[in-house]
């Protein structure tokens, strides 16, 4: 391309070179005719335009001398700053505006100043003002060029970064659901399993000889393995819903549920003590299953970890604009510690409260047993005084 823009290059100067602009019926072709020297500086010129993208600067600095030696010796005068004209156009369209400012004015006055001073036409000719418009047009078209050149890669690069935006918000999204359903699901099944297997044990131990109370233990395995199953069916109804899944039936469980999750560890031979202080306080539906969750899960741990004569002290309190939850064991098993098993209870029971820009404490209690409390915050906005990474 480059060649083939110099040979029209070199085809228009030795055209416009043969043309008389003063002519008695305006321009007149084949009245004058360039010499050798004049040939010599357009083919000059011309060649070096090949290689004015490697090296615009120095084809510009080329062009540039042949224009001006052909501005001060030529006579009748060639357009050979026609070549300098499209090297200070490449020159503009490939750096920046600063640099294209100097550069150009550069240009414009070192070959209009040696045209009108040195010359051999009068200042005033028209081709020595032809030779500022003409450097004056390249430099501008080629600024402009340059300017819609970074403006295109701007919007390219700003619908690169928007898709990269929209797949990594959706990876983020996919994460966090993949996080919610196995929170849910560990929730669910952890404790009717736990309950499952506490009365299977019951039942298998009293069988022979006390068969009514066998019988009341499988009653409550089979409750335990109903309940289970109609959470898990409603769970995994949801995941195979390809489009906007429909409200559910049977409203997420909250706080009015405490008795009825106490009922079932009470049936399962734990001892739990309830003391709420938390009347009249309406709960989002966020914050309520939250509660529920963590005295679920812990509930479960204590059934699981703290032995066969464990007893659980439930406390739900109200405390200014937050909602406390405390659950106390007093850990007779020896495996005390529910972290030290290696299940996703205590990690489940964090993500929640931290989505809730709530706080979680966990630990060991002094004298033995275990500790869980949580503080769950009823309006969940943020905080003046909290930082909302």
């Amino acid at each position: 391309m480059d060649a083939a823009l110099a040979a029209g290059v070199l085809a228009c100067m030795v055209a416009g070179s043969f043309a008389d602009p003063h002519g008695p019926e305006g321009v007149t072709w084949g009245v004058r005719t360039p010499d050798s020297l004049s040939l010599l500086l357009m083919t000059l010129g011309a060649a070096a335009l090949v290689f004015r993208r490697r090296a615009p600067m120095t084809v510009l600095a080329l062009t540039g001398t042949v224009s001006l030696i052909e501005s001060v010796t030529g006579d009748p005068r060639a357009p050979v700053a026609m070549s300098a004209v499209i090297a200070l156009y490449t020159v503009a369209s490939t750096t920046d505006r600063p640099t294209t400012w100097r550069v150009g004015l550069l240009t414009m006055t070192v070959l209009t100043g040696a045209a009108m001073l040195a010359g051999p036409l009068p200042w005033y000719a028209q081709e020595n003002l032809g030779i500022f418009a003409w450097t004056g047009i390249g430099a501008t078209a080629g600024d402009a060029v340059r300017s819609r050149r970074a403006f295109i890669q701007a919007i390219r690069e700003r619908a690169e970064r928007a898709e990269r935006t929209r797949e990594e918000e959706a990876r983020r999204r996919v994460a966090e659901e993949r996080l919610r359903i196995a929170r849910d699901l560990h929730d669910v099944v952890a404790h009717h399993i736990a309950l499952v297997n506490v009365q299977a044990g019951v039942a298998a131990h009293v069988m022979d000889k006390r068969p009514d109370q066998a019988k009341q233990a499988l009653a409550h395995v089979r409750e335990a393995s109903r309940s289970a199953l109609d959470e898990l069916r409603a769970t995994v109804g949801l995941l195979r819903q390809s489009d906007d899944p429909e409200a559910p039936t049977e409203p997420a469980p909250g706080l009015d549920r405490l008795d009825e999750l106490v009922g079932t560890f009470r049936s399962a031979g734990l001892h739990v003590e309830v003391a709420r202080a938390d009347q009249g306080t309406t709960l989002p539906a966020a914050v309520d299953l939250a509660a529920y969750r963590i005295i679920q899960e812990a509930l479960t741990n204590v059934q699981k970890h703290a032995g066969t004569e464990a007893k659980a002290e439930v406390s739900v309190v109200r405390v200014g604009p937050d909602i406390e939850v405390t659950v106390l064991d007093n850990g007779t098993g020896e495996d005390h510690d529910p972290g030290s098993g290696g299940g996703h209870g205590l990690l489940g029971m964090r993500e929640r409260v931290a989505a809730l820009r709530g706080t979680l404490t966990t630990g060991p209690r002094y004298g033995g047993g275990f500790r869980v409390h949580a503080i769950l915050p009823v309006d969940n906005r943020t905080r003046p005084d909290e930082d909302p990474a």
